[in-house]
């Protein structure tokens, strides 16, 4: 199934609503919580990993089976229970209100798709294969986790740090685009991996004033 590819931001001012309390619930919720969201989850009974987060604070707990209403001046829902007809119930409310929704495991009561995420600081990975095998979506994701390792966190960070002092200096965009590749080619994220980080940043600093 063909899609359009998206990211969703501002979710730290939306209403997110997990339906379902177990383990599937508690992953969506940490993935939406990755986003920045606050979600609330609606579930008569919850794990321990969703029971604390509720006890902290870090989510909205409903501790109740969902009813019809519950979606009003929601921007996202996902359905994560083991009832069929819930499940129907929640696709069934979205739909008619214009909810993105998402019911775990069953492509045709989607209207989005939760991707595997490789997340990196700033740098975001993800991986679809639209509903169709999320095992090789998780393989791909594992795959990528050690391609980009933690090192890349930092390295986004330091460029990004980088951008609005070449943006000011810099106002040839030929030269700003052939140093923006000398510092992707440059041995910076090597230096980062290897805990020598005060040698990435004088690194990036001497490439950066050889263009100014």
């Amino acid at each position: 199934m063909s899609g359009y590819p998206l990211t969703l931001v501002g979710l730290e001012k939306a209403r997110c609503v997990v339906v379902g309390g177990g383990e599937v619930a508690a992953r969506k919720v940490v993935a939406l919580r990755q986003a920045g969201a606050h979600p609330q989850v609606i579930s008569p009974a919850v794990g321990e990993a969703l029971q604390r987060q509720a006890e902290a604070g870090e989510i909205e707990l409903i501790p109740r089976r969902y009813q019809d209403g519950d979606l009003l001046g929601a921007r996202l829902v996902i359905a994560a229970t083991d009832d069929p007809e819930t499940n129907e119930a929640v696709w069934q409310e979205a739909q008619a209100r214009g909810i993105l929704v998402n019911v775990v495991d069953d492509p045709p009561h989607c209207n989005f798709y939760v991707p595997a995420t490789v997340r990196r600081g700033a740098l975001t990975l993800s991986i679809s294969t639209g509903g169709t095998s999320p095992a090789l979506a998780r393989r791909i994701r594992q795959n990528l986790e050690q391609q980009y390792d933690t090192a890349y966190e930092r390295y986004l960070a330091l460029l990004g740090r980088l951008r609005p002092l070449i943006q000011e200096t810099v106002s040839d965009a030929a030269r700003r685009k052939a140093l923006w590749e000398d510092l992707l080619d440059s041995q910076i994220l090597d230096l980062l991996r290897s805990g020598a980080h005060d040698a990435a940043e004088a690194r990036a600093s001497e490439i950066v004033k050889a263009y100014q």
